[in-house]
């Protein structure tokens, strides 16, 4: 399909809060969040600026409605699992989606007209909390550590000069050659004998501190 025929059939397609969103999400994918104008929005859907203001109000409407749609692709918690398993199984979910998302993660918690998606994850997380056991508190401790930890490790890993397991070799290697062993002997044993082994994945990292918080908030939980 040429450019020409592929903006005709944009204007062909009704205009709708849906398809705003979903513009404005394609944009913030493809170039971050900065990029996102009403100007740029209205680019991407080939319409007129104006005719955005009839299913939107303004720039922070679309950034609200931007966030539960990110929001609405994170698992929620199977409510069938143990609460640890169901707390890995969510974590896990949104890291990947925080991947494909990364301009979402400073803006997960901003909004103050949160949408239903978002409502959604934050009352199965606190239900799955509570009906373990958890105390109202130790809820709150709960939820705040894991949602930091996954929002923390996803905007680490946004960026890393590498995008995969396939590529550490690669950037491991161009950063040894630049210092010597001798001088930062720690950083290079760390790099030969962990990061440059065969089957090193950084994910693993993610694995390894998700479960060393759900040890510890199970430990809690006994002990209360």
């Amino acid at each position: 399909m040429s450019q020409e025929a592929g903006t005709d059939a944009k204007k062909r397609i009704p205009l709708s809060r849906e398809r705003v969103l979903h513009g404005a999400v394609a944009i913030a994918d493809a170039s971050g969040i900065g990029a996102l104008t009403m100007r740029s929005l209205a680019r991407e859907l080939s319409v007129k600026p104006m005719s955005l203001y009839h299913h939107v109000a303004n720039k922070e409407e679309i950034l609200d409605g931007i966030i539960d749609a990110v929001f609405s692709e994170i698992e929620l918690p199977p409510p069938a699992a143990d609460w640890r398993s169901a707390m890995r199984h969510r974590a896990l979910s949104a890291r990947v989606v925080l991947a494909r998302h990364p301009w979402a993660i400073p803006l997960m918690e901003s909004r103050s007209n949160p949408g239903p998606a978002t409502l959604r994850q934050h009352d199965a997380m606190i239900g799955t909390l509570r009906r373990a056991g958890f105390s109202m508190q130790m809820t709150a401790h709960a939820y705040s550590l894991l949602d930091s930890y996954v929002y923390g490790f996803a905007l680490q890993e946004s960026g890393l000069p590498f995008d995969s397991p396939d590529t550490v070799r690669d950037v491991a290697e161009a950063i040894l050659v630049q210092f010597s062993s001798e001088e930062y002997p720690h950083l290079a044993a760390l790099a030969t004998e962990h990061v440059l082994q065969p089957g090193y994945d950084y994910g693993n990292e993610f694995l390894f501190g998700l479960d060393l918080i759900l040890d510890g908030l199970d430990r809690l939980l006994h002990r209360d």
